[in-house]
């Protein structure tokens, strides 16, 4: 997520207060947030999720759709995400 400069600090503020509902909504195992070295507007969420079913429990959830809402206003460029499957045989 690409924020304008000045939302940065908006949008902390917003995930210090979403953070412990996400990381506790059903089937989230682990959340982070990764900030870029570089660009200090620029986030990543990541999340593990038991089963691909939860996630989209929680695409659809208010929680989801009012976290949005509030972030998107934020953004200075369009989020992009991805879902993806972990390969075993490369984790350490």
């Amino acid at each position: 997520m690409h924020f304008h400069p000045e939302k940065s600090e908006d949008f902390l503020e917003l995930f210090d207060e979403v953070f412990p509902k996400i990381s506790k909504f059903p089937g989230c195992t682990k959340l982070e947030l990764l900030r870029d070295l570089k660009d200090p507007a620029i986030f990543f969420t990541y999340s593990f999720w038991d089963r691909p079913e939860s996630l989209e429990l929680y695409r659809n959830s208010e929680l989801f759709k009012s976290t949005w809402a509030r972030t998107k206003v934020l953004f200075a460029h369009k989020a992009q995400a991805w879902s993806v499957n972990k390969l075993d045989k490369y984790t350490s």
